[in-house]
């Protein structure tokens, strides 16, 4: 389905600023909320929990689980388990986390469905570019590092639960799933303490457990050229939802939006989508399913989506239309 922008364009109502969790108690219970910065994106928590002390446990425990996930994860950091992966694994087979090996496994399964449109091998490439002081990599130096890029490169063993890489020089980053995966880990910890009622966000990927106390949590999709107005509202319980836009990161030279969402075969930004927003059963799977419709476009991108149980994408193509998966249609 397809809807021209302008013609659809439904508001909904600020939410209140966020408040610190000690500012949310009441003797009764209510609702707790904390925002923090965490990696490198914003990091917002808002539950519902019976008892104040409850609620404060609830939300350091997500912040908690964020930091951690940064630790092990983060391609900036040297010491991180990542860091230390893609330092080693091009020398010998790299003894890795159950946590590390599951993620780079379920990465390979979605580069398989997506016929390479998803690749964490595409950090060979994503590291050329920088965004802050407008730096694109020249023909020469691109073609270099698209040369490392290739999942099947990306040598696992199940046994030893090793990592190698085909080549020297190769590297991954977790970047296009590690959000969604961060969303989980802390509604599952939220889930273990009780909480039935909780909202927990990490840049444009979302987890929400339950719903708002009587009514669906609304999660709005923001216009990829305004950031005041939205483009839809999704009522959402229990789901994952997870944005990819060519705005979040970004410089223009020449006419040319460079983005950070590349497509691996290119090594260049798509400019046939604006946004995707995909909605799933978990955060992992949404997050990497934006992604790889952004790379795919329209017709191929959801074409992938309708056939992934309980996931639904809206996706804004570069003409400013919105498209919708069947089962949208009726909301």
């Amino acid at each position: 389905m397809q809807l021209s922008l302008p013609l659809w364009r439904p508001q909904i109502a600020p939410r209140a600023p966020a408040r610190p969790a000690s500012l949310a108690r009441t003797a009764a219970g209510g609702w707790f909320s904390r925002d923090e910065a965490i990696m490198g994106t914003a990091i917002h928590v808002e539950l519902w929990a019976d008892r104040p002390a409850d609620g404060e446990a609830a939300v350091l425990a997500v912040l908690s689980e964020m930091h951690r996930i940064d630790r092990a994860f983060s391609p900036h950091k040297p010491d991180s388990e990542l860091s230390r992966l893609n330092r080693a694994a091009a020398a010998a087979p790299f003894p890795v986390s159950d946590e590390m090996y599951r993620l780079l496994d379920l990465a390979r399964g979605f580069s398989e469905r997506s016929q390479g449109a998803f690749d964490i091998s595409f950090a060979a490439v994503g590291r050329l570019y920088d965004y802050r002081h407008g730096v694109a990599p020249d023909d020469a130096a691109l073609a270099a590092a698209r040369s490392l890029v290739d999942w099947r490169g990306i040598q696992l063993d199940p046994q030893a639960r090793s990592v190698r890489f085909a080549r020297d020089g190769m590297c991954i980053d977790l970047g296009g799933f590690a959000k969604g995966h961060a969303v989980d880990c802390a509604a599952l910890r939220l889930q273990a303490m009780g909480i039935r009622h909780a909202y927990v966000s990490a840049g444009g990927d979302s987890r929400v457990i339950g719903d708002r106390r009587g009514r669906p949590w609304s999660v709005a999709i923001r216009h990829p050229r305004n950031a005041a107005e939205v483009v839809a509202v999704l009522p959402l319980e229990d789901v994952a939802v997870s944005t990819s836009g060519d705005y979040e990161r970004y410089f223009e030279r020449a006419g040319v939006r460079h983005h950070h969402l590349l497509d691996p075969t290119t090594g260049r930004s798509p400019a046939h989508v604006h946004s995707v927003s995909i909605v799933a059963d978990d955060g992992l799977t949404s997050e990497a399913l934006s992604k790889t419709v952004f790379v795919l476009g329209v017709e191929r991108g959801l074409a992938i989506v309708e056939q992934t149980p309980g996931a639904d994408a809206v996706v804004v193509d570069a003409s400013g239309r919105l498209h919708f998966t069947s089962g949208l249609l009726p909301h």
